[in-house]
C-alpha cells in the first residue's frame, strides 16, 4: 500500500496518554506503527519501565498551605516552564508531514526542550527555525566515519544547539519483531544523512531497514568519545543510555556535563532493568556533579513526580509525544505536554509540595 502521513493540526482532547496509542494505531501504516511502539523482543523491559513506578509510592503531605503549583525550573542557564522535555527520536515524519519541524514547535509552544535526531526526517537548520526562539538538543548517533561527525555536529553548533546528546546504548538495533514481521524499511529519506551523502556514498536512508541504518553507527564507543564530541563543538555533553552506577562514574569523569538516564523505552536490551529502578543508584553517585535527565515508560504526571524525586532534574517523553504529532501536529504535541502538566499540578499540591525543588526532595516509600 501507498505510504501516508498525517498533516492534521489541532489541539488534542486527552483523557490519559496511554489512550493515545490505540488511537494512533487505526490511522497509521502498519509498519509505521510498528516501528514506533515496538520494543525488543518479548518487550518485557518496555512493560516493565512503566509497572516499576507503582514499585514507589507518595506520602501525602497536608497543611501546607498550597494553593497552586508551580512547575517552573531550569537547566544550567536554560529557563523552562516544566521540568518535562522530549526525547529524540527518530523519523519523525513517519507520523506528521512537517515531522521534527512541527515537534519543534509544539514544544517550543510548552515552554520546554526539544532535540532533534541524526536519524531525523527534517533537517537540522529547518528545525531550529521552526522555533527559533527555543532551546535545541542535537542527538548524535556516532559514526564510524569522523568526516560524517564532523560534518553533523557542525551543523548543529550552526544551528544553535545548546547541547549535543550522545546516545551510548544503541550503537547497533535491538531485535524488534514487529519491524521483521512488517518488514519495515524507512519510507522517507534523512535529509541530514542526505547533506552528507552528497560528498560521499553513504545513502540517505530511504527504503534502508534498521540494521541498514545502524550498520553506519560507530559500535565501540569509548569514554574519549565525549572529549572529541566536546572538541568539535564546544558544547556541554549529555550521554544518554546510562544504566549503571558504574557507567555514570565514567562518563562524568571523561567529561560528560549531564547524565542521561534511559534504556530507550525498552527498544534495545529486553531483560534489562526498567529504567526507574535504576536512577536512584545513578542519583547518588552522580551526587548532582552534573544535571540527570530520564526517560523511559513516563505515562502520567505521577510517574514525573516520582522520577524528580528519585533524583531526576527533568524528564523526558518520547512516544507520546509522537502519537500526539500524529493526532494534532504540532498543537497535539502542545496538548501532550499540557496534560501531564496538568496531572503533575495535581500530584504536586495533594503531595503537598509546591515547587519543583520541594518534589526533588520528597522521600519516596517503597
Amino acid at each position: 500500500m501507498a505510504y501516508h502521513t498525517s498533516n492534521e493540526e489541532h489541539p488534542i482532547e486527552i483523557v490519559n496518554i496511554a489512550s493515545l496509542e490505540g488511537r494512533v494505531k487505526e490511522r497509521m501504516e502498519a509498519g509505521a506503527f510498528g516501528y514506533i511502539r515496538g520494543g525488543s523482543e518479548d518487550e518485557w523491559t518496555m512493560r516493565e519501565n512503566t509497572a516499576a513506578f507503582n514499585k514507589k509510592t507518595i506520602m501525602p503531605r497536608v497543611l501546607r498551605g498550597i494553593d497552586h503549583a508551580d512547575l517552573s525550573t531550569k537547566l544550567w542557564d536554560i529557563e523552562l516552564a516544566t521540568p518535562i522535555i522530549q526525547a529524540p527520536s527518530a523519523a519523525q515524519g513517519l507520523a506528521h508531514e512537517k515531522g521534527e519541524a512541527d515537534t519543534a514547535k509544539g514544544v517550543a509552544a510548552a515552554g520546554s526542550i526539544f532535540s532533534i535526531s541524526t536519524y531525523a526526517n527534517t533537517t537540522i537548520e529547518d528545525a531550529a527555525k521552526a522555533a527559533p526562539e527555543a532551546p535545541q538538543f542535537f542527538q548524535l548517533y556516532m559514526s564510524k566515519d569522523d568526516g560524517f561527525n564532523k560534518f553533523i555536529l557542525d551543523k548543529a553548533v550552526q544551528a544553535g544547539a545548546k547541547a549535543i546528546i550522545l546516545t551510548a546504548d544503541s550503537t547497533l538495533g535491538g531485535y524488534r519483531e514487529e519491524d521483521i514481521i512488517n518488514q519495515f524499511q524507512f519510507p522517507l529519506p534523512m535529509p541530514n544523512l542526505a547533506a552528507y551523502s552528497a560528498q560521499s556514498a553513504s545513502g540517505n536512508g530511504e527504503g534502508k531497514g534498521i540494521a541498514e541504518i545502524y550498520a553506519a553507527a560507530k559500535q565501540g564507543l569509548v569514554p574519549e568519545d565525549i572529549k572529541a564530541i566536546k572538541d568539535l563543538t564546544d558544547l556541554p555533553v549529555f550521554v544518554k543510555g546510562i544504566q549503571s552506577p558504574e557507567d555514570a562514574e565514567v562518563a562524568i569523569a571523561a567529561g560528560a556535563d549531564g547524565i542521561w538516564v534511559s534504556n530507550h523505552g525498552g527498544r534495545q536490551l529486553d531483560g534489562g532493568p526498567a529504567s526507574f529502578d535504576v536512577l536512584p543508584k545513578i542519583a547518588a553517585v552522580v551526587n548532582k556533579r552534573v544535571p540527570i535527565v530520564f526517560d523511559s515508560g513516563v505515562r502520567r504526571g505521577e510517574h514525573i513526580f516520582k522520577a524528580l524525586a528519585s533524583g531526576a532534574d527533568l524528564v523526558a517523553i518520547g512516544r507520546p509525544v509522537i502519537y500526539a504529532l500524529n493526532l494534532g501536529g504540532a498543537e497535539g504535541v502542545k496538548s501532550v505536554f499540557d496534560h501531564l502538566n496538568k496531572e503533575l499540578s495535581i500530584t504536586m499540591q495533594l503531595a503537598g509540595t509546591k515547587t519543583i525543588e520541594e518534589v526533588k526532595n520528597t522521600v519516596l516509600f517503597d
